[in-house]
């Protein structure tokens, strides 16, 4: 193995520059942002400036800087990609993570390409494919188990080929890449960072003779990714970039969730050191220093739609969130009293406290979640837990509020100012070395990574009064890296007597040598080498695509026509699927959420036979979606159409970007094999 292997990143989302600056000093060996355009989250745009600004900090720790150019391109907009791509690579980014293959046959700058969660990785073949053109590094389906993943390493390589997986945040019910939904009902395309997010919306389940089986429920809504349980087990399978979910979010969450995970990470970093296990291989951070936090870090505090591990041990039944898309909170107490204009409550940990400003919401009669938001907190008795609150919103509007309603906080305004402050501080260790020179003395000052500075002064010599004092006073001024990135882990002073250096010698000798280092480290930061495609050209696992492989451009079809692909159908944003189709391919399935699995019933009396995987109907309002069970591989098709008026809708714009496009000759697709 080498030594890539045995590194961990932990990999953070940015919406902006400043929340990027927080994930690197909160603990991130790397962060992901959007760039001025084409990246899957379309308010989440960044300008190249603001880009190269993030950089110039993350370099200081060696954290990479990862941006998203992960959409499907029209052929307009292949030229203002790679146009931007160069921008980029000129400010420093470390890699680009992309969708669409006709990127890798362009002429893109010497960056890493990293694959999207968009492509959808789920076998050892497509991983192995992505690999060997020239992916440095792939992020994994969200759905793969343990097992899976471990096959997957095994198929590649991982001194060329990095496994990245998703540990935290909201969950796509699809599997990334495959949805159409939003495209197919209000031409906004998922894979071109426009999804509706139609998975959220409230659903009648109905069966097939009209039956109601659920009702006003978020069926294809998920809890919240969380891997925290995981990590050794996902770290023993292969995965060796540890992602984080949110280009949406805000400071607090960023902060809060990498914090979290930086500790887990590093408690299994120092746990494998110490293995006396020779299959505990070690382990390490994949970038420089280390970060101490004001607080502690705890994932319930953000906002979550609850927690699962989905299907990483395994097909579990309780991953949905199906009463509500929104943040249930944690319990902490129930109502004792409702009076005209004020609720009085009894909380379940004494010792807590409620805030003005502070989130509380209950589930009423129909399982729907109410909000309470807090005017003005006053304690009854604290010490007995008795508080009355005045809610932002009048009582008579709060639906089936009532006395041993469990209420649940989901906004605690002391942990959200805790996190507006300064909340960490990561630093490089340091070796410190006084030593003196024919006219004077020298500080030579070592770091983590082996990176050496020197700054030197002239001094008269004059011994110390005190020799015993003076060392100690030079050691600790030593030790004082002030506002610098520096944190000293030991400090040596070889001098030949006990020589008198006085601080306003020292200080300036301190700060010129931290100045140097640093400039040494600038000096010698690598940048990722980018991967080298397989000559001659590796086939595609298969030699015909549907629309399900996103080809929308004639840089794309020339791609996998190059690596063997025979039949190449259009995207789904081509509008050339006119009946119904899947509109969305999900290893969630309604049906065994709902307990209505033929494979549960199996070895149940009295049911053997009677329970089949029929198709379902999903109505909310107008819309309506079929869903058809393939138990085979165990998955959920949502199947519907374009609607007529977002085809011709959808068809005019195609149209217009076409005719801004140079005369060449159009993409032809196929529907059928060509014949030779």
């Amino acid at each position: 193995m080498s030594l890539q292997d045995f590194q961990l990143e932990l990999l953070s989302p940015a919406r902006t520059a400043e929340i990027g600056i927080e994930a690197v000093n909160h603990g991130a060996d790397a962060v992901y942002i959007g760039g001025p355009g084409f990246g899957a989250r379309s308010s989440a745009d960044n300008s190249v400036a603001d880009i190269a600004r993030l950089v110039q900090h993350a370099h200081r720790f060696n954290s990479r800087i990862f941006v998203t150019m992960n959409t499907i391109l029209r052929d307009d907009e292949l030229e203002p990609a790679r146009r931007q791509a160069w921008q980029l690579y000129e400010a420093g980014v470390d890699a680009l993570i992309v969708q669409d293959m006709g990127l890798l046959a362009i002429d893109m700058p010497p960056l890493q390409l990293h694959a999207s969660t968009q492509t959808d990785i789920r076998t050892p073949e497509k991983a192995r494919f992505l690999q060997d053109v020239g992916l440095s590094q792939i992020v994994l389906a969200r759905e793969l188990t343990v097992a899976q993943i471990a096959a997957i390493r095994a198929a590649t390589n991982p001194e060329t080929c990095t496994l990245e997986f998703f540990i935290h945040g909201a969950l796509c019910v699809a599997y990334s890449g495959q949805c159409y939904i939003s495209a197919a009902h209000t031409g906004r395309s998922a894979n071109r960072g426009e999804c509706s997010q139609a998975c959220r919306l409230p659903y009648q389940v109905v069966d097939d003779k009209g039956r109601f089986v659920a009702h006003d429920k978020h069926v294809l809504s998920m809890k919240d990714n969380n891997q925290s349980e995981n990590l050794a087990a996902l770290v023993d399978a292969g995965i060796r970039s540890f992602k984080i979910e949110g280009r949406y979010k805000d400071m607090g969450y960023v902060k809060n969730i990498t914090a979290h995970y930086r500790k887990l990470l590093d408690r299994l970093i120092e746990d494998r050191q110490d293995s006396a296990d020779p299959q505990r291989f070690p382990l390490a951070r994949s970038s420089s220093g280390r970060t101490t936090f004001t607080f502690e870090p705890d994932p319930n505090q953000n906002f979550n739609r609850e927690f699962t591990d989905y299907f990483v041990q395994g097909r579990q039944i309780d991953i949905g969130a199906f009463d509500s898309p929104k943040n249930p909170g944690q319990p902490i107490g129930f109502v004792t009293k409702v009076n005209a204009d004020s609720v009085e409550l009894e909380l379940n940990d004494h010792s807590r406290h409620l805030s003005n400003g502070d989130g509380l919401c209950y589930f009423d009669l129909q399982k729907e979640l109410v909000g309470l938001a807090i005017n003005r907190a006053e304690p009854l008795n604290a010490a007995k837990g008795l508080w009355r609150i005045f809610p932002k919103d009048p009582i008579p509007g709060l639906k089936d509020l009532r006395k041993g309603v469990e209420v649940n906080r989901n906004r605690d305004v002391h942990w959200t100012r805790v996190l507006d402050k300064k909340s960490s501080e990561r630093r490089i260790g340091v070796w410190s070395c006084l030593s003196e020179t024919a006219d004077g003395i020298a500080l030579t000052l070592t770091d983590e990574d082996g990176f050496t500075a020197t700054a030197r002064t002239t001094l008269p010599r004059q011994q110390a009064k005190d020799a015993a004092t003076a060392l100690d006073a030079l050691r600790e001024n030593l030790s004082k890296m002030g506002a610098t990135i520096f944190a000293a882990l030991d400090v040596q002073v070889q001098f030949s007597r006990p020589w008198f250096v006085p601080a306003s010698v020292l200080n300036p000798l301190r700060r010129e040598a931290t100045e140097v280092l640093e400039r040494a480290r600038a000096a010698g930061f690598v940048r990722l080498v980018p991967g080298v495609p397989v000559e001659p050209p590796v086939p595609y696992p298969e030699d015909t695509l549907s629309y399900l492989a996103n080809v929308f451009n004639q840089s794309a079809h020339g791609f996998y026509a190059k690596h063997g692909v025979k039949v190449i159908a259009p995207a789904y944003e081509a509008v050339e699927e006119s009946g119904e189709v899947s509109l969305m391919i999900t290893k969630h399935c309604v049906r065994f959420s709902l307990s209505l699995c033929p494979k549960q019933a199996k070895g149940v009396t009295g049911v053997q036979g009677q329970v089949r995987a029929e198709p379902l109907q999903l109505i909310n309002g107008k819309e309506k979606l079929t869903l058809r069970f393939d138990c085979k591989p165990c998955e959920m098709h949502v199947v519907g159409k374009m609607k007529p008026a977002v085809a011709r809708q959808s068809l005019q714009e195609l149209d217009a970007a076409r005719k801004g496009l140079p005369a060449e000759a159009p993409v032809v697709f196929y529907k059928t094999m060509p014949l030779h």
